[in-house]
């Protein structure tokens, strides 16, 4: 961390990096000013007082001067040394920084993953951290925060990151110091795979509950059979417009990934081509003005595969499977990675042990071979 005497044309000239960066003043210690990648600068204060470090944002180089800066951190700085409540410059609370993080970071989710961090912000980390000052979080109070979501190890790996994103971010907005974030270095809970995917029977008895419910469902049955037959995510068929196909081919505009080509087999473009047209929406709901919904299609689904006597497979099992089955016919990692969707050939590497039956079989087979038997 920089130090340097500040001077107001100093601070005024301070130019932004592709990381925040502090510079500690020279002449008062523990004050200085942090400078944000946006430009922005905000006078902070970092003391040791009654033998823990505090962090308190002092006020932004915008609205005040660095006279008015270092007068204020002054009068804080004493008011904590005698022992005196600081007033409007106490620690902001958890849940204020976790709502501006909220509202200022939302533009980098998408809004299908805005809303389920929404959802572990409130039943996972706010009961837990509701009311406790930002600055006073240690990699401790993460820890026990953590160890009390044992019994739901999928909530806690996933709400984890939610919470180091407004940890991140905190120290980017002044709150925190610079690499305090208290949930670096959290170990994830071990799970078994969950991915499950569908042998050749099950694929026949879920085809014909399909075949069942065409003539009454004839969307919703379309659905289930693009899932099965592209492997996208259930997000990408939900939101798919007439525009998205043209030439053979699905091209998405807003993926998981970003922008992606899907590559349609000819049975998939089968059932695209005897889709009635009307408005952009391939699966418009029966009010028009959007697809349908994430709960309709679910709702289905759940009948479905209890009518297949596959009740243990989620929808997203669809995607494993049209991953197994590439496996089993011998495509590569990077062509699986590619008909998924995969920026990362690490995320495609996970569904290899989805062929281990295959791989165990061509073992068999070598043996009488290899082994010099007839």
């Amino acid at each position: 961390m920089a130090a340097a005497r500040l001077t107001q044309h100093r601070v005024d000239t301070l130019k932004p990096g592709r990381q925040p960066r502090d510079i500690r003043d020279l002449e008062f210690k523990g004050f200085g000013v942090r400078i944000l990648t946006s430009g922005r600068k905000r006078y902070f204060l970092h003391a040791q007082i009654d033998g823990q470090r505090q962090w308190h944002a002092i006020g932004d180089a915008e609205d005040i001067t660095l006279e008015q800066a270092r007068a204020k951190a002054g009068a804080l700085l004493a008011s904590r040394l005698d022992g005196d409540e600081p007033g409007p410059v106490a620690p902001v609370p958890f849940e204020t920084v976790a709502e501006e993080v909220f509202r200022r970071y939302r533009r980098h989710w998408k809004p299908g993953t805005l809303e389920v961090n929404l959802g572990y912000l409130r039943r996972q980390i706010l009961p837990w951290f509701k009311g406790m000052a930002i600055t006073d979080i240690t990699r401790a109070d993460v820890q026990r925060w953590f160890a009390s979501l044992h019994r739901t190890p999928v909530a806690a790996d996933r709400s984890a990151p939610v919470l180091s994103v407004i940890m991140r971010q905190a120290e980017i907005y002044g709150y925190r110091p610079e690499g305090s974030n208290p949930c670096a270095g959290i170990k994830r809970y071990r799970r078994r795979h969950r991915e499950r995917f569908l042998d050749h029977d099950e694929i026949r008895r879920l085809s014909r509950v399909l075949d069942r419910r065409s003539e009454n469902e004839p969307l919703l049955v379309v659905m289930v059979r693009l899932l099965l037959l592209t492997g996208c995510r259930k997000s990408e068929i939900l939101s798919l417009q007439w525009p998205h196909y043209r030439e053979g081919k699905l091209y998405l505009t807003d993926s998981k990934t970003g922008p992606r080509t899907v590559w349609l087999s000819s049975p998939a473009r089968r059932i695209l081509d005897g889709l009635p047209r009307r408005g952009r929406w391939m699966f418009p709901s029966p009010r028009g003005e959007r697809h349908l919904s994430r709960g309709t299609l679910d709702n289905f689904w759940r009948d479905v595969r209890t009518d297949a006597g596959i009740a243990d497979v989620r929808c997203h099992d669809l995607r494993h499977t049209y991953a197994s089955v590439a496996l089993a016919h011998g495509e590569t990692v990077l062509t699986i990675g590619r008909l998924l969707g995969h920026n990362d050939p690490a995320t495609t590497l996970k569904y290899t042990h989805l062929a281990d039956a295959t791989v165990h079989e061509a073992a068999e087979a070598l043996a009488p071979v290899l082994g010099g038997e007839d």
